[in-house]
């Protein structure tokens, strides 16, 4: 009698201002548990204060629990959401990031995989320099980063504007977060979940 494998576990970390990187993670979770993987959502932890977020109309999603940047030794992969600022991620996920230097002296994360999705204000806001500038903490831990590629035929589309590239899914959410998510960004996003959880499972065989 064979024994039982168990699910990969997959950790969706992401840090959401106004939503919009919160939206793309429910469609990316849906992906992966309909490819079957275990898929778990968490944030990072905020680092500016209430009174500020107040004033930039912003959320804290608390109803995300937070991970603690240890515990990233507890899955096998992993999907970033990291939301844009001046072409670069957030200062919440560089300082979840700082956190991480014990997991990287003893080689916990090695051989781990890693996906990224973003989001940005404007059109050219740097969907892609955000994701390459966040591969360096993949690369410094030995995490093997998967692209979605153009596993998405809405990349392909012409007919409006749409966020996302061949390096991760993405939306739009204007300077003041009051663009939605598009229904084609969200299915980008879907897709990028499936073709994550089917690398995964293809490592776990």
């Amino acid at each position: 009698m064979s024994a039982t494998v168990a699910k990969p576990k997959i950790f969706v970390v992401i840090y959401s201002m106004y939503g919009h990187i919160k939206t793309l993670s429910e469609a990316i979770v849906k992906g992966l548990k309909e490819e079957g993987v275990d898929a778990t959502l968490y944030r990072v932890e905020e680092t500016l204060p209430d009174s500020v977020l107040t004033k930039m109309y912003a959320r804290k999603f608390d109803e995300i629990p937070v991970l603690a940047p240890e515990d990233l030794v507890k899955a096998d992969g992993f999907l970033f959401g990291i939301p844009t600022r001046f072409g670069t991620p957030a200062a919440q996920v560089k300082t979840f990031w700082d956190a991480t230097g014990k997991l990287w002296a003893t080689g916990a994360l090695v051989g781990k995989y890693a996906g990224v999705f973003t989001s940005t204000g404007g059109q050219h806001g740097g969907m892609e320099t955000t994701i390459f500038t966040f591969l360096p903490h993949l690369a410094h831990h030995g995490i093997i980063y998967v692209p979605l590629g153009y596993q998405a035929p809405e990349l392909h589309d012409q007919s409006e504007i749409i966020g996302g590239s061949p390096w991760g899914a993405g939306t739009i959410a204007g300077g003041d977060g009051s663009r939605k998510v598009s229904e084609k960004e969200i299915q980008i996003a879907l897709t990028q979940g499936r073709t994550f959880a089917k690398t995964i499972l293809k490592a776990h065989q």
